[in-house]
């Protein structure tokens, strides 16, 4: 069977978010979800607490107080990534796992890049993590093929529209090193090569494609389809979408050598709700 992997940014969610999200999220049949834009608030616990007792294997890092991050629930079996330790510098921001297949293992590395505005804080912030995070790639390099799937907050050379002005050299070279130094290719890219998309918009004609998927080349050479889902962000009836971004999703030809007992994590949450008492 295909493996199949799906990215999404989840907007630091409140409970009720969270709980419609989970809804989604169960109703696919991905193998491994990559959340991003989690927070140590109730909805990104509940996501965890959901997924962790239908029996997924969940890498949820510590979020320090108000801080951002990423989170991975998988249906198969996980073991931590070197990346995990290799990160030292705004931690939960990057989480990795390594998935055994019958091709050997699989590195799946969940990232969300930090924002900024033109303020000199927020942008040495995001500065100084693409240089640990780059670090921590290189000192954790080796033979395994890599996935990484996520809100990177860079758009590609050549984006349409350019959004001319808005990122720094810095932020452009993050896009570039991660297929010059780190030879991960840009999935979505590698099968629409001329394709416009983007997977956030604050108005639909200035959209930006933030999410990524990049891979070795082993990878694109197994890739069998990378595409946006854009009815994340689709207004419901009642005005509320599920989030503001797009979900990315990517499907491989490898086969995982085992599956974990899952159940649906939605159901497994209402039976894990404390009854009510009567006093």
């Amino acid at each position: 069977m295909p493996l199949s992997l799906i990215t999404v940014n989840v907007g630091a969610p409140s409970l009720d978010r969270a709980q419609r999200q989970l809804r989604w999220l169960t109703h696919r049949s991905d193998d491994v979800l990559v959340l991003t834009e989690t927070k140590a608030t109730a909805g990104s616990h509940y996501l965890a607490e959901a997924f962790t007792t239908a029996g997924y294997a969940v890498t949820f890092p510590t979020h320090g107080p108000g801080e951002l991050g990423v989170m991975i629930a998988s249906t198969l079996p996980t073991t931590p990534d070197p990346l995990n330790a290799a990160l030292d510098y705004l931690p939960a921001r990057a989480t990795g796992v390594i998935i055994d297949t019958t091709d050997g293992p699989l590195r799946v590395i969940g990232a969300y890049v930090p924002s900024r505005d033109a303020g000199a804080e927020k942008t040495e912030r995001k500065k100084k993590w693409i240089r640990h995070f780059t670090q921590a790639l290189t000192s954790t390099a080796g033979t395994a093929p890599l996935l990484l799937l996520g809100d990177l907050n860079v758009l590609e050379p050549h984006h349409q529209p350019p959004h001319r002005g808005q990122f720094a050299p810095f932020e452009h070279d993050f896009y570039a090193d991660l297929t010059h130094r780190h030879g991960l290719r840009d999935l979505f890219r590698h099968v629409h090569p001329h394709e416009v998309e983007h997977s956030w918009a604050r108005r639909p004609e200035l959209g930006y494609r933030y999410d990524h998927a990049h891979g070795t080349h082993a990878l694109a050479d197994a890739l069998l389809a990378c595409d946006y889902l854009h009815e994340t962000r689709t207004l419901a009836s009642d005005g509320t979408r599920l989030t503001d971004h797009s979900a990315l999703s990517v499907r491989l030809a490898l086969t995982a050598t085992t599956r974990l007992l899952t159940s649906d994590p939605a159901t497994a949450a209402t039976l894990a709700e404390p009854e009510p008492t009567l006093f």
